[in-house]
C-alpha cells in the first residue's frame, strides 16, 4: 500500500495541516500470519485509490523558493550599492537587514566616509522616493513633518508634506537639531504617521530612517537620550575602506560620470515590501529564544550593567536575526545569526560602569553565555 508522504529530513516545526499518519488496513488485505481466514464472499479485485498530495509539502515548497528568490534579490541589491560604496559589502549588508526587519539605522562615524552615499544608493537601487534632512540648531518640527498652509485661490487650509514623506529619509547629523525636533522625527519613526492640526497623515510604505551622528565634535550638539536611541533597530559604524578599495573609489568617483548617477533600480518598492512581508515565516527555535532571554537577562542581573536591554530590544534583536538569515535564503534563524548582529542591536542600549564600551560588554556577555545543542 502506498505510505503518505513525509516531510523532507530535518524540517521543523512538523506542518500542521499534515493529515493522520496513517490508515486503517485494506478490507482486502490478508490476515495477519497464523490468524484464521475470515469467512466471506469473494469479492472483485479494486485497486487501492492513490492517495492525495500531502497538502503541506507544496506550500512548504513553495515558501523555500520564496525565500530564496529573496536571498537572490538581496544579492543583487548588494552588488549594485558596491558599485559605489567599495569594500563595504558587511556594512551595506547589515543596512539592508535592518531595513528588511523593518528598523531603522543610526550611522555613528565621522564625515567623509560615505554615510550619505550609501543610503542615496541604497534608494537608487530599490527605486524608492530619497528625502534628505540636514538637522541644525534652528530646525523646527514642521519642518520636517509638514504644515497646514492657507490656499488663496481655495481659501482653505491644504496639507503639505514634509520631507519625511518619502521611502527612506537620511537625518544628516540628528544631534545638532532641538530635542523637540529630535523627538518629532522619532515619533513618526515610531508610529509611522504624522498628526498635523488633529489629522492624521499615514507616511508611504516601506518607510526607513537612516540618520548619522558625527562623534568628534560636541559643541552645538543634543545628545539622543537613551529613550531615542532605543528606537532605532541598529547602531554602525562604516569604518575607512581597505587601501585597495580606496584606490578603486578614486578611480570610480573621478571619472566624467556621477557614480551615483549611473545606478538604476534592480529592485521594486513592491518587492522591498515582500522581503518584510515573509519575515514572519522565518522560523525561530524555543532553544534560539531562549538563548536571546538568556543574554538579555544576564546582563540584567549584572550590576557593571547600568542600563540593560528592554524587552523591545530583545523583540528587535530576534527580528534582525531573522532578517539575517532570509537575505541568505534560509527558512530558520540560529544561535550564529544572534551572535552575528549582537553588538549592532544591543551596544547603543546598554550603559555600562568602567572602562569598557557597550560594544566590548556585549561581546563578553554573548560569548559567555553558553548556546543549547
Amino acid at each position: 500500500m502506498t505510505q503518505p508522504m513525509q516531510p523532507p529530513h530535518g524540517q521543523s516545526p512538523p506542518n500542521p495541516l499534515a493529515g493522520p499518519p496513517a490508515t486503517a488496513p485494506h478490507p482486502g488485505a490478508a490476515p495477519p500470519h497464523g490468524a484464521p481466514p475470515p469467512h466471506v464472499a469473494l469479492q472483485p479485485t479494486v485497486a487501492a485509490p492513490m492517495p492525495a498530495p500531502h497538502p503541506g509539502n507544496s506550500h512548504q515548497q513553495g515558501q523555500r523558493e520564496r525565500i530564496a528568490h529573496v536571498g537572490a534579490q538581496f544579492r543583487t541589491v548588494l552588488q549594485n550599492v558596491e558599485r559605489v560604496i567599495l569594500g563595504k559589502s558587511d556594512v551595506i549588508a547589515r543596512v539592508l537587514a535592518a531595513m528588511c526587519a523593518g528598523g531603522h539605522v543610526l550611522l555613528l562615524d565621522v564625515p567623509g566616509v560615505g554615510k550619505t552615499m550609501l543610503a542615496r544608493s541604497i534608494a537608487a537601487s530599490i527605486h524608492c522616493s530619497f528625502k534628505r534632512i540636514q538637522f541644525t540648531p534652528d530646525l523646527l518640527p514642521l519642518d520636517i513633518t509638514g504644515n497646514n498652509v492657507f490656499n488663496l485661490r481655495k481659501k482653505a487650509f491644504e496639507f503639505v508634506p514634509g520631507p519625511v514623506f518619502a521611502n527612506l529619509v537620511l537625518a544628516d547629523e540628528i544631534n545638532r537639531a532641538t530635542p523637540k525636533t529630535q523627538a518629532a522625527l522619532l515619533e513618526v519613526m515610531a508610529e509611522g504617521q504624522v498628526t498635523v492640526d488633529g489629522t492624521t497623515h499615514v507616511l508611504p510604505q516601506p518607510f526607513l530612517v537612516i540618520a548619522t551622528m558625527n562623534p568628534l565634535e560636541h559643541d552645538g550638539t543634543f545628545p539622543l537620550p537613551a529613550a531615542q536611541l532605543d528606537r532605532f533597530t541598529i547602531r554602525i559604524s562604516m569604518g575607512f575602506p581597505p587601501p585597495d578599495a580606496e584606490m578603486r573609489m578614486l578611480d570610480v568617483h573621478m571619472g566624467k560620470d556621477v557614480a551615483i548617477g549611473a545606478l538604476a533600480p534592480v529592485l521594486g518598492a513592491e518587492e522591498f515590501l515582500g522581503w518584510q512581508r515573509l519575515l514572519p515565516s522565518i522560523y525561530v527555535a524555543e532553544s534560539v529564544k531562549r538563548y536571546a532571554v538568556s543574554v538579555v537577562t544576564a546582563m540584567r542581573s549584572d550590576s557593571s550593567c547600568l542600563t540593560p536591554p528592554s524587552p523591545r530590544a530583545t523583540l528587535m534583536w530576534l527580528r534582525m536575526a531573522m532578517a539575517v538569515a532570509l537575505l541568505e535564503g534560509r527558512d530558520h534563524a540560529l544561535p550564529t545569526d544572534l551572535q552575528r548582529c549582537a553588538v549592532d542591536v544591543l551596544a547603543h542600549r546598554v550603559v555600562v560602569s568602567g572602562q569598557r564600551s557597550g560594544g566590548a560588554y556585549v561581546d563578553h556577555v554573548v560569548r559567555q553565555v553558553p548556546v543549547e545543542r
